[in-house]
């Protein structure tokens, strides 16, 4: 992917939201707001931040495993059945 493609100043954006928009949800590629030549904002169709955000919760679980068992907080799949067996039980 080329960002400097995707770059866009803000009074490009206060122009021409509308066509911005049409863009972004056709290509689903994010375009970077800069203004006074920094950027500010990055602009993303709903469909493709909702992807990142769960992409974003499963490296953030993944890291919490590997975290988890790096410190010993580990059980063993029977065990974990065996306690899931009993609570169902109990009920």
């Amino acid at each position: 992917m080329n960002i400097t493609n995707e770059i866009k100043p803000v009074t490009y954006l206060k122009s021409r939201a509308a066509d911005l928009l049409k863009q972004i949800n056709e290509t689903h590629r994010p375009v970077i707001i800069t203004q006074n030549g920094e950027p500010r904002a990055v602009l993303q169709d709903p469909e493709s931040y909702e992807n990142m955000r769960n992409a974003i919760g499963i490296l953030k679980l993944i890291s919490q495993g590997e975290e988890d068992i790096k410190s010993g907080r580990i059980k063993s799949q029977e065990s974990v059945f065996a306690d899931l067996e009993a609570k169902l039980k109990a009920k």
